[in-house]
């Protein structure tokens, strides 16, 4: 049997990263300064096998295969205790080395600068590398004939048959593949269901109903609705924005990744700045503006803050500290009108954690067999079971019950049915937009409530974005 080599294995970091680095359903992604390039030789020889029936990708059954993890929200177990040993059944003579890292970009990256990389890499975390740097640069294999391959363990279906809409577009560069965004995050508003349900408080869909929830929530002595200001006010940007595109589409976020004149003053982000201002004017805590998300969190597992805007990881990473009674469930962003052109079931969900091959390690196609090992139905059930956390794979979690968080937000995923839609990606292209956005969410929730205000603070920061000529463009269609 094949030896894991272990390193590293001291640290936790939060799951949200995996939100920061790309959103789903995104077929029409593309990235201006990212095309694919780089087409020198490898510098060292690479092991390759013949193609069959059993091997589709062609690797070397005795070849090792080195594979680097992030060891974060999510742990490694996934790496060390499902996805290496499924390997090796397959592959018994190939040994898997095995190590994870905090610093990601600062231990791979001279390996992928001097072309001796690792065959397969979690890229994620503080210390994440710049992925369309690593592909124009012609360091990333091309995943092509990956999705192609046979499913493992789905007969008659290839690795891209088997994954959600828009997972395989999502790693896309160029028209071609090259990363593979394995996790998947629920985004919604989280709330104790045995709280609601001793309360009889039903859940809403309408704007209306929403209000008039949290009316009865403030009248009963708990904050109905809150964030936290100090560090996590990009969780109300994206509630925003789910409500924006609730309202016009998910062409209205389009038009702002690509910094279109006047997307930020768009009627339907107004609509949606003016109901969440609304919001934080009549039912939010307003020194949350000072508290941490995990401060804020902690007073939901205490009952005093009845709904959070979050994504998925939130049921794990509080498990510390949620009492015995407290029962995470999650909801849809109620409809902010009644001529929304998404329905109130409607998702934003989000693939995050990057794999990809390296083009220049030793055993790129290894590499890529470890990835077709971790998209198989098997691998992504086990995963979800260790983690908490929904994988790329279609309908590898139906069934589950892994605990009630997940499956609540695995169930909103299943109502929405085909309205999925991606959120935005103007927070990891343009850090001052970022920044800006969540000021500007501060402002609103906190200080005023005033809409049109955001929508112009906004507007001004996009175009500004726009006009600088040292950053560099990226578009979406």
């Amino acid at each position: 049997m094949s030896a894991i080599t272990n390193s590293e294995l001291d640290r936790r970091t939060l799951l949200r990263r995996a939100a920061a680095v790309g959103l789903v359903a995104a077929p029409g992604v593309s990235f201006l300064s990212a095309c694919a390039g780089g087409s020198d030789a490898p510098s060292t020889p690479q092991a390759t096998g013949d193609k069959s029936a059993d091997n589709p990708l062609g690797i070397d059954p005795k070849a090792g295969v080195e594979i680097v993890i992030f060891d974060g929200g999510l742990g490694t177990k996934y790496a060390t205790d499902v996805d290496t040993p499924m390997f090796n059944k397959k592959w018994p003579d190939a040994k898997v080395t095995y190590s994870a890292t905090q610093q990601v970009a600062t231990t791979i990256k001279p390996r992928l600068n001097s072309g001796s990389a690792p065959d397969m890499i979690n890229n994620s975390g503080a210390d994440i590398m710049d992925f369309g740097a690593i592909v124009k640069a012609g360091q990333a294999a091309d995943l092509s004939d990956l999705f192609a391959a046979p499913s493992l363990d789905i007969p008659g279906k290839t690795v891209a048959e088997t994954l959600v809409p828009g997972a395989v577009q999502q790693g896309t560069y160029d028209g071609k593949p090259f990363a593979v965004n394995y996790s998947f995050t629920v985004f919604g508003l989280w709330y104790n269901k045995k709280l609601f349900d001793k309360n009889s408080w039903t859940i809403p869909t309408t704007w209306a109903d929403f209000t008039a929830l949290l009316d009865k929530i403030k009248a009963a002595g708990i904050t109905p609705f809150g964030f936290a200001g100090a560090n996590a006010s990009y969780y109300m940007v994206r509630a925003i924005m789910t409500s924006a595109a609730k309202i016009g589409t998910e062409q209205v976020l389009k038009d702002i990744d690509n910094l279109k004149p006047g997307a930020w003053t768009n009627d339907a982000v107004l609509k949606a700045a003016q109901a969440w201002g609304e919001v934080g004017t009549k039912y939010i805590d307003k020194s949350f503006l000072g508290l941490k998300h995990t401060e804020v969190q902690l007073q939901q597992d205490q009952d005093k803050l009845a709904f959070y805007p979050c994504g998925s990881w939130l049921e794990n990473e509080q498990a510390a500290s949620t009492p015995a009674g407290f029962e995470y469930a999650m909801m849809a962003f109620p409809s902010v009108t009644a001529a929304d052109q998404l329905p109130a079931t409607a998702i934003n969900a989000a693939a995050g954690e990057i794999y990809f091959a390296a083009a220049k390690s030793k055993n790129p196609q290894g590499g890529k067999e470890y990835l077709r090992t971790m998209l198989s139905k098997a691998a992504a059930l086990e995963f979800t079971k260790l983690t908490k956390s929904l994988t790329v794979v279609a309908g590898a979690a139906d069934g589950l019950t892994i605990s009630p968080g997940l499956t609540s937000a695995n169930d909103a995923l299943s109502k929405a049915g085909k309205d999925v839609f991606m959120g935005y990606l103007f927070d990891t292209w343009y850090k001052k937009l970022d920044d800006a956005s969540r000021e500007a969410a501060n402002q609103l929730m906190f200080k005023g409530g005033d809409a049109k205000k955001f929508c112009d603070t906004m507007e001004a920061a996009s175009q500004a974005v726009a006009k600088d000529s040292s950053v560099t463009k990226f578009t979406r269609s």
